[in-house]
């Protein structure tokens, strides 16, 4: 039930999000807003005010902003033209879609202004305490465990994890000793360093170095900040994600990353459950990371996806004249079929996990 919940809390909130930035603009700038849904198919729910309907339909996975004259060859009456999409200022149109990734990363800040701002600023806890240790390890021969301080690295004091990385590392693989507290006793450890590669977050080596086989632990400290500091903190992890998200992609395009990882609505419902299990500070995590994953994913030059749009608006500047309508329609048929080729390749890796798990 919390999955459930949490994937309509969190989906429906970045859907919304995102069509209101269309919808935003095109008000702006004058276009009729016809209708203005989250998700697609048959009508659940809808009211009208203004010129507008807004609805809620029957299939959570997306929405739409529907806008009068979103096509050239759609007929609009002459008194019409100042309310017509298609009639606007390539440059306006242009801004209408590029509105609603924007309002996506934009609210992605939000999010964690709001978290750095009530929480504080997530630190690394200061210290050497060992967080985890690797199985088969030399560290694991050597008796370190997990929760150990590491007081002194042959003879030296280590005062933070730098302090450990470096003795370790400079250690040339000769047998270090290391002097560790564990439940109130002092405890003296030896342990030969081997040469790993030492690998980033989509499991490149991109290092060899002498190592242990321990890391740090992964407890952080939350420090007060001002509301500046929390906005400009929420603006580096809103971009820490985003070229998180963009290498995420290019690495699967060049098979570092196996595209077995990409997951889907049942993913996402089962993440956003066991986020709000978590707290809210893991929901609010995952609620700004699945927004800077909509608003980057929607921004690829995929016809039918905002990023399609944007560049077909391109071509349309350079050529001074929009394309021609079949080319239009077939671009919009290779769209779907790209798009619906890759949803049901991730509902088939979410059931696959489902079952690989039981």
């Amino acid at each position: 039930m919390h999955s459930i919940l949490s994937f309509i809390i969190v989906l429906g909130l970045l859907i919304f999000v995102h069509e209101f930035g269309h919808f935003l603009f095109a008000k702006l700038f004058g276009v009729r807003v016809l209708k203005f849904s989250l998700g697609f198919g048959p009508k659940m729910f809808s009211r009208t005010y203004g010129e507008t309907e807004y609805l809620i339909s029957a299939f959570p996975l997306g929405g739409y902003v529907k806008m009068y004259g979103e096509s050239i060859e759609e007929e609009v009456d002459d008194k019409e033209i100042p309310y017509s999409f298609a009639h606007k200022p390539i440059w306006k149109r242009f801004l209408i879609v590029l509105a609603g990734p924007a309002f996506n990363l934009f609210f992605a800040i939000l999010v964690f202004f709001f978290i750095f701002s009530i929480a504080g600023l997530p630190t690394p806890k200061a210290g050497t305490e060992i967080g985890a240790v690797t199985q088969n390890s030399p560290a694991e021969a050597a008796g370190m465990k997990a929760g150990d301080i590491i007081l002194t690295i042959n003879g030296e004091e280590t005062k933070d994890w730098n302090d450990v990385s470096r003795l370790i590392r400079n250690s040339g693989g000769e047998e270090v000793v290391m002097s560790i507290a564990r439940d109130g006793e002092e405890l003296v450890l030896t342990g030969k360093p081997e040469k790993q590669d030492v690998k980033n977050l989509f499991g490149e080596a991109v290092d060899e170095r002498y190592m242990l086989g321990i890391s740090r632990s992964t407890e952080v400290i939350y420090e007060d900040a001002s509301l500046p500091a929390a906005f400009v903190a929420g603006i580096n992890q809103t971009w820490t994600f985003i070229y998180l998200t963009v290498m995420g992609i290019v690495k699967i395009i060049q098979q570092v990353v196996p595209a077995s990882e990409l997951g889907g609505p049942i993913l996402i419902a089962q993440m956003a459950g066991q986020q709000m299990e978590a707290g809210w500070i893991n929901l609010a995590y995952f609620v700004g990371l699945l927004s800077v994953n909509l608003g980057i994913l929607n921004l690829f030059p995929i016809p039918i996806l905002d990023g399609g749009h944007l560049a077909l608006y391109t071509i349309e500047a350079i050529r001074r004249k929009p394309l021609e309508e079949q080319t239009m329609i077939k671009l919009q048929q290779l769209g779907i079929l790209l798009l619906g080729s890759l949803m049901i390749f991730v509902f088939y890796n979410d059931i696959l996990r489902i079952f690989s798990k039981g």
